[in-house]
This record gives structure tokens, C-alpha cells and sequence, in this order.
């Protein structure tokens, strides 16, 4: 039954007391600061706030289930997470199940605040993220937009406020202090405004006052059943059009539910932070981290199916969950010292064999760097960059099925090293071969600049290349040289200009090169380039001989004589190392 739920400042009230609660079910906040500011303004204008659903949860099942408070000061770095709350047993609360993302905003906008990066700021710097309320300017309009936003709200850091002439920006939280008429005159009066300012001033923070303190704005259904399972059936049901919660969401609230002595929730975002922050950074989420979960816990099948999140099997994952959590860091540390980022991993679920390995076998914590270790780590780089460069996709169809086999080899083949060709081998019974015809071998020589695959071909290629350290992917002749002008200017034929362009931006024209090499480089020929960085001959002739450029050319009008030598020079060492199975 649909009940209202009193005006916005109410509803604020019972989140700050902790009478309305977030269920572990419920996703983070993702707003952004323009969608609190749209939120503020629709209601300004009067538009349908939307109804709410309630989940009334009685004082004896309260202690059974997580919940979470609403995020109030939202930090980028520090808090982006909902805040923990105590043991809830013994109260009745009333969880949100619908409404989180638009409570949540307003939370932030009324009573709290949001900090997010400065643009060309490290992650790591503290001052990088200033603290910024949502204001109100009570004498401008909204800038024209298609969403038709009438009203200026903004999230400014307070000095940029208080010294904007130009505007009167009012905080929005002061307006709960605000009575009635002789608060809003004692604000107004702050500003020598004409007779039209003051009123448009006036009217606005009356608006503004009366959305928030006054108007009915609140309506909510309430279940009050305590079923879990109908719950989770109605919050799967509700979200079934709209922005769709991922099904492990669902998932991982019921580990949270059942972890007994670890914050599943807690544990999980954590790690998600840390593997993100590892080297030049990574783009994993929490299903990627469950997903690892149910691999490395030995679970019967890593799919995300409600039979396998049984209180017997979260049971064992939280008893595993530090040695997982330890190979998942090696693993992510591992293929980091590869030269891999979210700028070209194109599959994450790729790492999940490595993850298992380095769990079974409990390599000591220096793996990644010792001498010892060198044979398995390339064995590891060999088998894991095949199956990225592969065109037709490894790590697509059929995902779990793949896993849950590859999680059976390297048990039984494991134990005197990573297994390989016994996983290359059982791969291309399956169809998923990592042997490569020459089709597919033309195909990789023909890959762009922007190809998530053109560094793991290079790290191939060039397996010398300290990829820990900071490389670039850079054109050998600069790309700034083919323009049609310039190249017209050189003597191309019109004719000539898009292939030679397209031939720039391919493999063949590509080298890695140290961050600060590349940056000493710029645009400069290679031939100039190379008598800058090795005045010897000697040096030059090293250089050009591990790096496969053959003759390098002065002239531009050489270079496609350059390009097709050195493709064929790359042809003929990746038909060595892909076209048949090691030993």
C-alpha cells in the first residue's frame, strides 16, 4: 500500500537518525554532481519526485541482515562507500530498497557535501579534492540545456562562493535553518539588490524553503514481510527495467548476509580499490573479485548462480578469503610488471587461471621480482599474451565453462610449475586454440596504434623491454608527418596519401620506448632521433638491431620500403613463436 512520507527534511531526519537504512543488496552512490543538481532543480520546478520503496524490518530480524548508512560527505578517493553501521539487532528499521541514489543526493545536497579530482592531479595528493556544497545562486538562471533546467545549482568549494561577485550563491543546507519570511529577508538583506533582485531573490529561497520544509514530497510503498527470498524476488523484479543492478549485486549481499566474522562488503570493496591502484591502474569491479572468489575457493562452478552462494560455500570462501586475497594481489602485481593496465587488458577474466595457480601453489611474497621465479613468470607472460592477442577471442563464449576446466588442469598439472601448454593444449581441443595461422598473423601486423592488443604484440616481440618500467607505445616516424599536406609537399601522389597514412599507424611503424626516451624523441625523424640519442655507430647499430628497424629512413619518401621490411621481419618471428605448440 502507497502511504506518504512527509517533506524531504523528514525523510533526512530518519537518515540521520539511522531509522532509514541502506541493505547490503543496495549498489554504491554513482551520481554525479550534475544529477544532484538536476535532482534540486526538477523539484524546484515541481516535477514528480518519484515514489519509494520501503522494506520494513521488525527489532528480532534486524541483527540478521547488513545494512549500511546513506554516504554524506562523498569523497572520490576516501568516500565513495556507504559508511558501516553497528549492529542493528534489537531495532526496527526501515531499509530502502528503491530510492537510495535519489535519498543519497539529497543527503549530500542538504546536509553534507561532495569531493571529487581535480583535473592533471595525482590520485594520491590530498589537495586534489576540494570539498564542494551544493549552492543555489538566487539571482541567476540556469544555463540553456536540453534537460530544461530553470534554476543554478552548483557544488562550489566555499571560497569560490563567498567571492563570486557575479552571483548570490546561497548554501543549500542553510535553508533548514530557514523559518519562514524574516529568515529569508534576513538573507536577502545581506545584498544591496534593487526592488526586482530582492524579490526574484526572495522567491527563489522561498521556493527553495518550502520544497524542502514544507511540501509533502515523500510517498513510499512499505513490504513488511521478512522474507529474504521475497525481498531479493521484489528488488530483482523492480530493477528489471531502468539501470539494472548486475545479478552478482544480488549475490553479493547474500555473502555479505552470510559471512560470519569478515565484512564481506567491506573486504570486497577494498580489495577492488587496492587491485585498482596497483601500477598504472586497473578497472576492476566487485564481480570480478566474485567471480575470483568462487574460482580460487574451489567452488563447483564459478558461475554466478544463486546454488552456489549456499551458507556452506560462502562458509568456505570466508575461510580462504585471505590466501585468495593474497594470490589475486600477486596475480594483479604480476601482470602489472607485464606492462598491463585498464589501458590494455582486454580481458580481466584472463587472470583469473593465473589467480588460481599462484593460490594452489603459495609462491613466497618476492615471486614477482625473484630470479627464481624467471622461468614461471615468462611461461605465465607467454601463455596469458597469446590468448589476449588472439583475434577471434578467447575469453568470450562459453567463459565459465572454460574456467571451471582450466581451474581442473592446472590442479592436476600444476605442482612443478605454471602448466602452460597443458592449458594451451586442453584450449585448442576446445576450440580456443592459441596457435596462430598465417591469416591471423597478417591480421596482428595490421593492428592500429589504438588497438587494446598493439602493446601485447610489442611486449612480444621485444620481450627485453623492462616493461616495469614507464613505456610508451611510440611511432618510429612521426605520425604528425603524414598529413596530406606534408605528404604532398614530400612528393606522395594524391593517390598514395590514405594508404601510407594507414600503413603509419600499424605495427610495423610502432616501438616501445621509455616514457622520458619518448619525450626527448617528440616528432623528430628517426634518423635524427637515433644520432641524437647514440652518437656512435656502434651504439645505432645496436639499437636498431634489437629494435628490428633495419635501415632507418632520412626521407619519407623511404618509408614504405621501411615499413614492409620490418613487417616482414616481424612476420618471421611470430610465425616462430605462434604458429606451433613449445615443447
Amino acid at each position: 500500500m502507497y502511504k506518504p512520507g512527509g517533506t524531504i527534511e523528514q525523510a533526512l531526519t530518519q537518515i540521520g537518525k539511522n531509522n532509514y537504512v541502506l541493505p547490503a543488496i543496495q549498489r554504491e552512490f554513482v551520481w554525479r554532481p550534475e544529477q544532484i543538481e538536476r535532482l534540486f532543480d526538477s523539484l524546484m520546478q515541481g516535477y514528480p519526485f518519484g515514489t519509494f520503496l520501503f522494506w520494513s524490518v521488525e527489532p528480532q530480524n534486524a541483527g540478521k541482515f547488513k545494512f549500511y548508512d546513506f554516504v554524506r560527505h562523498y569523497h572520490e578517493r576516501t568516500g565513495a562507500h556507504c559508511p558501516d553501521l553497528d549492529d542493528m539487532k534489537g531495532r526496527a528499521v526501515t531499509a530502502v530498497l528503491d530510492g537510495q541514489q535519489r535519498l543519497t543526493a539529497l543527503n549530500i545536497g542538504l546536509r553534507g557535501s561532495m569531493s571529487w579530482r581535480l583535473k592533471h592531479k595525482r590520485r594520491d595528493n590530498p589537495q586534489a579534492y576540494p570539498r564542494r556544497y551544493l549552492y543555489l545562486d538566487l539571482l541567476g538562471a540556469a544555463p540553456d540545456d536540453e534537460a530544461g533546467s530553470v534554476y543554478r545549482f552548483k557544488f562550489l568549494e566555499k571560497e569560490v562562493a563567498e567571492e563570486d561577485t557575479e552571483a548570490f550563491w546561497f548554501a543549500v543546507p542553510e535553508v533548514l535553518d530557514l523559518d519562514g519570511g524574516s529568515d529569508i529577508l534576513e538573507v536577502i538583506e545581506e545584498r544591496d539588490l534593487d526592488k526586482d533582485d530582492r524579490k526574484k531573490a526572495y522567491d527563489t529561497l522561498d521556493q527553495l524553503r518550502r520544497v524542502v520544509r514544507s511540501q509533502q514530497t515523500i510517498s513510499y510503498y512499505e513490504e513488511d514481510s521478512q522474507d529474504l527470498e521475497r525481498v531479493l524476488n521484489i528488488f530483482i523484479r523492480l530493477n528489471s527495467g531502468g539501470t539494472v543492478l548486475s545479478y552478482s549485486d544480488l549475490l553479493l549481499s547474500i555473502a555479505v548476509a552470510q559471512w560470519k566474522k569478515i565484512d564481506a562488503r567491506r573486504e570486497i570493496h577494498e580489495l577492488v580499490d587496492e587491485l585498482n591502484g596497483i601500477g598504472a591502474g586497473f578497472d576492476f569491479d566487485h564481480d570480478f573479485v566474485l567471480k575470483a572468489g568462487l574460482m580460487l575457493a574451489d567452488i563447483a562452478s564459478v558461475g554466478f548462480k544463486v546454488k552456489n552462494f549456499t551458507a556452506e560455500n560462502m562458509a568456505h570462501l570466508e575461510t580462504q578469503w585471505a590466501s585468495i586475497r593474497k594470490a589475486l594481489i600477486m596475480a594483479v602485481e604480476l601482470v602489472s610488471s607485464f606492462g598491463l593496465s585498464h589501458a590494455n587488458l582486454r580481458a580481466e577474466s584472463s587472470l583469473l587461471p593465473i589467480a588460481y595457480y599462484l593460490h594452489v601453489s603459495d609462491p613466497k611474497k618476492n615471486y614477482v621480482t625473484s630470479v627464481k621465479s624467471t622461468d614461471d613468470r615468462e611461461a605465465i607472460r607467454f601463455w596469458l599474451v597469446r590468448s589476449l592477442l588472439k583475434p577471434s577471442g578467447i575469453w568470450g563464449s562459453g567463459l565459465d565453462t572454460l574456467l571451471n576446466d582450466l581451474r581442473d588442469v592446472i590442479r592436476k598439472s600444476g605442482d612443478d610449475g605454471f602448466p602452460a601448454e597443458e592449458l594451451a593444449r586442453f584450449m585448442s581441443r576446445r576450440g580456443k586454440s592459441l596457435v596462430f595461422d598465417d591469416d591471423e598473423i597478417e591480421e596482428l601486423l595490421e593492428m592500429r596504434y589504438g588497438d587494446r592488443r598493439s602493446f601485447l604484440l610489442l611486449s612480444l616481440l621485444f620481450p627485453f623491454v623492462d616493461l616495469r618500467n614507464q613505456f610508451h607505445m611510440d611511432h618510429i616516424y612521426p605520425i604528425s608527418r603524414f598529413t596530406p599536406r606534408k605528404l604532398a609537399a614530400a612528393g606522395v601522389e594524391r593517390g598514395e596519401v590514405d594508404d601510407l597514412r594507414w600503413i603509419a599507424d600499424t605495427i610495423p611503424n610502432l616501438q616501445l620506448l621509455e616514457g622520458p626516451m619518448n619525450i626527448e624523441k617528440k616528432a623528430k625523424t628517426p634518423a635524427d632521433w637515433l644520432n641524437e640519442a647514440f652518437p656512435s655507430k656502434d651504439g645505432r647499430r645496436a639499437y636498431s638491431d634489437r629494435h628490428m628497424l633495419g635501415e632507418v629512413p632520412s626521407q619519407i619518401s623511404d618509408f614504405e620500403d621501411f615499413a614492409e621490411a620490418r613487417s616482414e621481419c616481424f612476420k618471421e618471428r611470430l610465425t616462430s613463436l605462434l604458429k606451433v605448440m613449445r615443447d
